[in-house]
Parts: structure tokens; C-alpha cells; sequence
């Protein structure tokens, strides 16, 4: 996702390579675009809110939202940039740190290894069962499916939390020189700017805003 976005975790040059490097292979499309086209730079994106949040920023916004060291966190998605190293800052404030690798048997992952569709959906079941859903990624197509299955089938009961990604932005450029109270406040205001469930905006997949006409059925 990190690839996909343009965007970049601030490692440097040496990410910088590895990134564009993993683009030539699985996104062509995007390494022609950057060569023939004059595109926002990864600061730029992700002042504007277009950037999956890092570890570092997905751990801060959790813990400024309330949850507890205790709570058990599910993981969902392929391969993160970084490896497990990279996940540092998660596990060390959130020990119960699952993914569907370690929550099913190697015999029980074995017949959809080949299927990178089948293993979305495994993660789809787990995000859609959870007491609560972070997107924290810059609008995947399963954070889509998620948010739009939690919304149609939630009766309003099955929370999902869509930051304001630009307005947090700003709050971690920030986070250096603030108080922790005045950081939570910021964090919580940003998640509630996004937690109301609007119609369908034209031209919006139905899967995201699954709200309109179309797809909800109406009162009496």
C-alpha cells in the first residue's frame, strides 16, 4: 500500500530506492507515470492527508482514542513495509498483536497461499467480525469493502473509525510540541469530523457509501 500511494515512511534515500524498486515490478504503471509526469511529492501527499499512517502514527492515534494495552488487535493485509521490525511501535504498546498468519495453522492457510484475492477475504472476515474498525491506510479497496459492509449490516452498532487524515497530519507535525492532553483532544476531534455516515456522493463506489437510494432501503 505504502508503493502504491507515492508515499514514503521517511527512511531516506535507501527506503527511497526500495520503494521505487518494488514499483518497477509490481506497479509499472505507476513508474511510468513518475517519469513522464510531474506528481506531488511524498511530503506533499502526506500533508494533504493521502498517505497510509505509519506504525508510529497508527499506535499514537489508538492510544489518543483510548484503547487499552490489553486490547487484542488484528492486523490485516499482505506484507508490510519493514517487515515486523517495522512493527515495533505497535507491539510494544499493543502486545496483543494478531494477524490471520498467526491466528490460523499453516494447514488451514495452506489452500488459499496462491490466492492473493482469497487471503484479502480472510482479512475482510476478521475486520468485518471486530468490535471496532481503524482504516488506516489512504482508502484501499478492502478498507472500502469494510467500512461500506460495517455501514450497510452495522445498524449504526459496529464502529469504524476514518480519521480526518489531513486534519491529523497536521496533529503529528505538531505532536513534538504539545501536551498529551491537548494531543487527544486534537486526535478525537479529527476522528469525529469523519464519523458521520453521509448519502452517496455522485460518482462514489456503492461498496464505500453504501447509503443511497439505490442500495439502503428506505423507511415508510
Amino acid at each position: 500500500m505504502l508503493a502504491h500511494s507515492l508515499c514514503e515512511y521517511g527512511g531516506g534515500e535507501a527506503e527511497r530506492k526500495e520503494l521505487e524498486a518494488y514499483r518497477e515490478i509490481h506497479f509499472p504503471a505507476l513508474t511510468h507515470l513518475k517519469k513522464t509526469t510531474e506528481l506531488r511529492s511524498p511530503a506533499l501527499l502526506r500533508s494533504e492527508g493521502l498517505c497510509p499512517l505509519t506504525p508510529e502514527e497508527a499506535v499514537l492515534m489508538l492510544a489518543a482514542l483510548g484503547f487499552r494495552r490489553k486490547t487484542q488487535m488484528f492486523i490485516a493485509g499482505a506484507n508490510i513495509y519493514g517487515g515486523r521490525s517495522r512493527l515495533t511501535a505497535l507491539t510494544s504498546l499493543y502486545h496483543n498483536l494478531v494477524t490471520k498468519e498467526r491466528l490460523l495453522s499453516a494447514s488451514e492457510l495452506k489452500p488459499f497461499m496462491n490466492f492473493s484475492s482469497q487471503l484479502a477475504a480472510l482479512d475482510f472476515i476478521a475486520c468485518t467480525a471486530s468490535d471496532a474498525f481503524a482504516m488506516t491506510d489512504s482508502g484501499s479497496q478492502l478498507s472500502s469493502l469494510v467500512s461500506g459492509f460495517r455501514i450497510y449490516y452495522g445498524g449504526g452498532k459496529m464502529p469504524t473509525i476514518r480519521p480526518n487524515k489531513r486534519r491529523l497530519a497536521d496533529i503529528f507535525m505538531k505532536n513534538n510540541t504539545i501536551e498529551w492532553r491537548i494531543f487527544e483532544q486534537s486526535v478525537r476531534k479529527a476522528v469525529r469530523q469523519t464519523k458521520h455516515v453521509f448519502e452517496r456522493p455522485k460518482g462514489r463506489s456503492v461498496y464505500r457509501y453504501p447509503r443511497c437510494r439505490e442500495c439502503m432501503c428506505l423507511a415508510d
